[in-house]
């Protein structure tokens, strides 16, 4: 028979909760011998074996928070099997095996390692076995104990919120709810009183309390006027131990307001108002506001005002300013001078959301009186309408008149009226209007089917004042008549098969009118009656404003007949008839056998031609290329420069240019004087150019003189600028050269034309044989020699 042997415990606990200073006493789970039990079956005769384990079994407590020299001890692990010769080992497992609770596995003895928080973990589970250390294998089942952590009072109440806020109805009764506050205490609420909290009042006496035991707070005082004081601050505590002294503490704030209730009723600041008016402002001016004053706010302070009684009640009207909740006075009716000077009004206001709790304070309205005086004023024309509305023909006759408007004065000195119509609201000058009785008549033809409708405004006027003017508008509607004839709805071209039947259905046709008969339109159609039977074509009215085109014969031949134009003739049923034309363009077209098309003759023709579309496009872009050639040719050719007047480089200004023509000689005393050009200090007087003939007279340009000893390449500078912004200059390039030699020259002027000063002898006989053109010339030279004697 085998033997089982069973885990046996027995243990030792110190269950009170004072923490002594002697280490706590060992507790000791021991193993017995199960019991073996035989039986034997009385089916099969086997022998049953059934292992009773006998234990004791409790729960270990450890205090929280231990803060002795030693560590904790929890208790012993033995078994029958331990002969004390150190081959069974002991092993724990579970929640902080190894790290809060470590065991001797020589003895089997248990302690905490560490300090325990009950809040962190209240309740650890363990295993504990032993195993031979030789075959490694246990020698009794594995057993599981619980170790609970008592709790201490180390955790004060702690509030939900660091600040409530709350509200609470002003004039509320004494004991009414306004927040719950609550606070939790981590300890153990099932050991002792460590939990046990008890909440107390701080600051907000002896306007509020708190229940010690819920937290909530109450009002201790009544009817608390918001209009005095709206806020209050309370301050609560939470203690736990059920408030004893030695208790731990938590507190919180409470901000309670309180909200308001209509507990005051409007009340205006004065009783009479005055305001005035003149009689022209127009319907709905403002003439002024009032206020009355509620002590109450948001809907509470709302207030609506009414015209109770009062002589002016249907002439003024009052509306409420929800954002300012001011009373605006304004004009209901036109107001007149003439007719009353001064009304009366009794304003109401009152609140719209009354509070019936509070009606024994008195009524929640209050009035005013409002006197309204009316000035008077120059006022406009009135018309006899608003808005007048003119029917008229559009057949017609211009002269016609369409229509009247009146006005009159309304003012007692009854000012003549003259009529004008405004002409940015008839820009067209259709219409136009006699100034002296407000007649309009036509001044040109109308067209329904333009303009159905116009809408012009008319200006009346005073004579004596013409400031004084209103206007009113005048809706003109042209009536239709039957002045235009039907039409085709739009071009149609369609097409028939040559191998088409008779009675075969081409095309429908349908037709539109610009006019709008009131009973709708109604279209005839049928061939003209040149072509009452036509030997191709019929066309059936279908009655519905629409006509189908039907073959008449079988058979068409596009090479006899390509293109059919048939006339059909359209009219209406209005008075006058009215009728039309309309050609219908008929192709000939060869199909297969079930009516599709598959070329006609415009196609055909186009095949021939032997162009397909890929040839067009080439010659299109060959003459387009053609074109950019010329224009960037032409281009080229503008830019070339032009050749300059005088061409050679050895021109200076000292040669004479000839425009073959003789001159003057010297009695032409406006030649060429190079003496301006030498000198500086000559005074440069504007003439005209010789080269070119001035079309325009300019003004002469004075130069300034040039000082003594000025630089020559200064001098050339002056000039070119000078010749830059001359006017007359010719509108090409022309060489312009300057000789200037300077001053102070010890070899003078080189110029051939001032040899006549100088002294010596020269023979000018021979100007006496170039003829008798030179023969002034040769006597002015020639007789030198005896003026000299």
């Amino acid at each position: 028979m085998r033997t089982c042997y069973c885990l046996s415990f027995l243990f030792w606990t110190c269950m009170l909760p004072v923490v002594q200073m002697t280490p706590s006493p060992k507790r000791t789970i021991k193993y017995s011998q199960s019991e073996r039990i035989l039986g034997l079956s009385q089916d099969d005769g086997k022998t049953l074996h059934r292992s009773k384990r006998g234990w004791m079994w409790n729960q270990f407590f450890l205090l929280e928070e231990y803060i002795g020299p030693d560590t904790q001890y929890v208790g012993k692990l033995h078994t029958d099997q331990d002969k004390g010769d150190g081959n069974l080992k002991y092993i724990l497992t579970g929640d902080g095996a190894g790290s809060l609770f470590i065991i001797d596995e020589n003895t089997g003895d248990i302690h905490a390692a560490k300090k325990l928080d009950r809040e962190e973990k209240s309740l650890y589970v363990l295993r504990a076995k032993a195993i031979d250390r030789k075959t490694g294998k246990q020698v009794e089942p594995e057993s599981e104990f619980i170790i609970k952590i008592h709790d201490i009072n180390d955790n004060e109440p702690k509030f939900t919120k660091d600040t409530y806020t709350a509200s609470v109805p002003e004039m509320s009764g004494v004991g009414t709810s306004v927040i719950q506050v609550t606070a939790t205490d981590a300890d153990d609420a099932n050991y002792g009183n460590s939990a046990k909290v008890v909440y107390s009042i701080l600051q907000g006496q002896p306007y509020f309390s708190v229940d010690p035991e819920t937290g909530i707070i109450k009002t201790a005082l009544p009817d608390m006027s918001r209009e005095n004081r709206e806020q209050y601050q309370v301050v609560i505590q939470a203690k736990d131990m059920g408030g004893q002294m030695g208790g731990l503490s938590g507190t919180t704030t409470v901000i309670i307001t309180l909200t308001d209730v209509n507990d005051n009723p409007p009340r205006f600041p004065q009783s009479t108002y005055q305001f005035s008016s003149p009689e022209s402002a127009s319907l709905g001016t403002p003439l002024g506001r009032i206020k009355a004053n509620d002590l109450d706010v948001g809907e509470n302070a709302e207030i609506e005002y009414s015209i109770s009684n009062g002589d002016g009640s249907d002439m003024f009207d009052i509306i409420t300013d929800k954002d300012t909740q001011e009373g605006i006075i304004t004009i209901k009716k036109h107001l007149d001078f003439e007719n009353k000077m001064l009304y009366s009004l009794r304003v109401e206001a009152a609140n719209t959301h009354p509070d019936p709790r509070f009606f024994h304070l008195g009524p929640f309205k209050d009035t005013a009186l409002v006197k309204v005086s009316v000035e008077d004023t120059d006022e406009p024309p009135m018309f006899s309408r608003s808005s007048y509305i003119i029917e008229v023909d559009e057949d017609a006759k211009e002269g016609t008149i369409i229509g009247q408007v009146i006005a009159q004065d309304p003012d007692t000195t009854k000012s003549a009226i003259k009529y004008s119509v405004d002409r940015h609201t008839d820009l067209d000058r259709i219409f136009n209007i006699h100034s002296g009785n407000g007649s309009i008549f036509i001044s040109k033809p109308l067209d329904r089917e333009e303009t159905p409708w116009h809408n012009i405004t008319v200006i009346a006027t005073e004579i004596n004042n013409p400031k004084q003017s209103s206007q009113i508008p005048v809706f003109i509607r042209i009536l239709d008549i039957n002045d235009h004839a039907p039409e085709f709805a739009k071009y149609y071209e369609t097409f028939v098969c040559e191998n088409a039947k008779a009675g075969q259905l081409v095309q429908t046709v349908s037709a539109v009118d610009k006019d709008e008969p009131p009973r709708g339109h109604k279209f005839f159609f049928e061939l003209v009656p040149e072509f009452a039977v036509h030997p191709n074509f019929s066309v059936v009215d279908n009655k519905d404003n629409t006509a189908g085109i039907l073959t008449r014969r079988n058979g068409y031949s596009r090479s006899k007949m390509s293109t059919y134009l048939l006339p059909v003739l359209i009219f209406d049923n209005e008075y006058p008839i009215q009728s039309s034309t309309g050609t219908l363009t008929i192709r000939v077209c060869a199909c297969d056998s079930r009516g599709n098309m598959q070329s006609c003759n415009a196609e055909a023709l186009l095949l021939s031609a032997g162009l397909s579309t890929g040839a067009l496009i080439a010659i299109l872009l060959c003459i387009i290329i053609l074109l950019v050639l010329v224009v960037l040719f032409a281009a080229l050719k503008r830019q070339r420069k032009k050749e300059p007047l005088i061409i050679s480089k050895d021109d200076v200004r000292d040669n004479i240019v000839t425009y073959n023509d003789e001159g003057g000689g010297e009695e032409d005393t406006q030649a060429f004087d190079i003496g301006t050009l030498r000198n500086p200090e000559a005074r440069e007087e504007s003439k005209m150019r010789r080269d070119v003939i001035p079309e325009t007279i300019f003004q002469i340009r004075r130069t300034a003189p040039l000082w003594e000893n000025i630089d020559v390449q200064d001098f050339i500078q002056r000039r070119l600028k000078e010749n830059d912004l001359d006017p007359t200059a010719p509108p090409y390039d022309s060489l312009a050269t300057y000789a200037y030699e300077g001053n102070d020259s010890i070899a003078n002027s080189l110029s051939s034309l001032e040899s006549l000063t100088m002294d010596g002898n020269q023979d000018y006989d021979y100007l006496s044989d170039w003829g008798p053109r030179f023969k002034k010339l040769a006597d002015m030279y020639g007789g030198d020699d005896s003026d000299r004697d």
